[in-house]
């Protein structure tokens, strides 16, 4: 699968769908599919012709597992397999442009819908209870990480 099929824009009459496509990882994001996934939101809330915005993941295991954490702690210690996963402000980036998309997403002007079935975790929870609708199946986990402790983030 192409980089950029790891994240899918369509339209349907008058509803943008957004389709996180790994389900290999949970449909856990990328910084990339943060960065594609961003325009089309502003482009869309703009749009008269889009009436809401729909987002859901492929597969029948995850909603979205959060961020690709095995990115992040790769590029922390300076592995990766090209220039975009193996520089250490990766952490950083991602996390802040993981939070404004979803502040954009708790602001958004239109009805925004998360379709949210199976693991729905970290960042992908973000992504979906901070929209305005959310439709759950009864096969939806959610998990948050926990603060504190040795190694944590937050310190």
């Amino acid at each position: 699968m192409a980089e950029s099929d790891d994240i899918l824009f369509e339209v349907r009459g008058r509803l943008g769908l957004v389709t996180l496509n790994r389900p290999q990882a949970l449909n856990a994001f990328t910084l990339d599919m943060y960065r594609r996934l961003d325009p089309v939101l502003r482009a869309w809330e703009t749009d008269p012709a889009i009436g809401a915005v729909a987002i859901q993941g492929a597969g029948d295991r995850a909603f979205c597992a959060g961020g690709d954490i095995r990115a992040i702690y790769e590029a922390g210690r300076g592995i990766g397999q090209d220039r975009l996963t193996a520089w250490p402000g990766l952490t950083r980036d991602f996390f802040r442009e993981e939070y404004r998309l979803i502040r954009r997403v708790h602001r958004y002007a239109k009805p925004y819908i998360a379709l949210i079935d199976g693991i729905t975790m970290g960042g992908g929870a973000g992504m979906a209870l901070n929209g305005r609708y959310r439709v759950a199946t009864e096969r939806t986990v959610f998990a948050m990480p926990a603060r504190g402790g040795s190694g944590d983030i937050w310190g």
